[in-house]
């Protein structure tokens, strides 16, 4: 008796609610994303081997351009708009909401608080166009002005726990260096890291 032959089906399967579920996927993730704000400069910073990496939360960072500009700036969007506020009241200026939401978002800056105003009411395009002056920080001479001390002390003061991250440029001079220094051991700062770039460790070299 000859054996019997079962008809084979085509197998198919149906991707549609797949399809569904990726594209809702992918419209929550465009929907979410909290793209990176434009840095107010940009810093080549020297090569290193060290394998230690800075943390990426609670870090108030401190820039220093290849022209001696300073830049500050803090990790944390509700922080910065406290950081602001604390300045403003110990200056005695006064920020609108909106001022203060646009300041929120922006990483990092380098403009004098007697500046500052005027630039956060300008559109994006215009902000894009000027370069920022850099923080004052000289803490000599009859016109001493450093505003990055008010800065480090009132971030502090909105979080107490943040680290601090120096990243200074490949071609930034040291006395500028110095004086961002100086005014973090003035508040009794002496620890913090570095950000440097990466570069491929010499033959035979170990980490501790």
């Amino acid at each position: 008796m000859p054996a019997v032959k079962i008809k084979r089906a085509s197998s198919s399967v149906d991707m549609t609610a797949m399809t569904d579920v990726a594209f809702l996927l992918l419209t929550f993730f465009i929907l979410t994303a909290q793209f990176r704000a434009q840095d107010a400069a940009s810093i080549e910073t020297p090569s290193s081997i060290s394998g230690i990496k800075v943390p990426d939360k609670n870090i108030m960072t401190i820039g220093l351009g290849k022209d001696g500009k300073v830049y500050f700036g803090i990790d944390n969007q509700q922080e910065r708009m406290e950081m602001l506020e604390n300045v403003a009241a110990a200056k005695g200026i006064t920020f609108s909401p909106n001022e203060k939401k646009e300041f929120a978002l922006m990483s990092n800056f380098g403009m004098p608080i007697a500046q500052l105003k005027q630039y956060l009411n300008l559109s994006k395009e215009q902000q894009g166009k000027i370069k920022q002056p850099g923080i004052p920080t000289d803490s000599t001479g009859a016109g001493a002005n450093n505003e990055l001390k008010d800065w480090v002390f009132n971030s502090r003061k909105a979080n107490n726990d943040l680290r601090i991250a120096l990243k200074g440029d490949n071609l930034a001079k040291f006395p500028e260096f110095k004086n961002v220094l100086a005014t973090l051991q003035a508040q009794n700062i002496n620890k913090f890291n570095l950000i440097t770039g990466t570069e491929a460790p010499p033959a035979g070299w170990k980490a501790d």
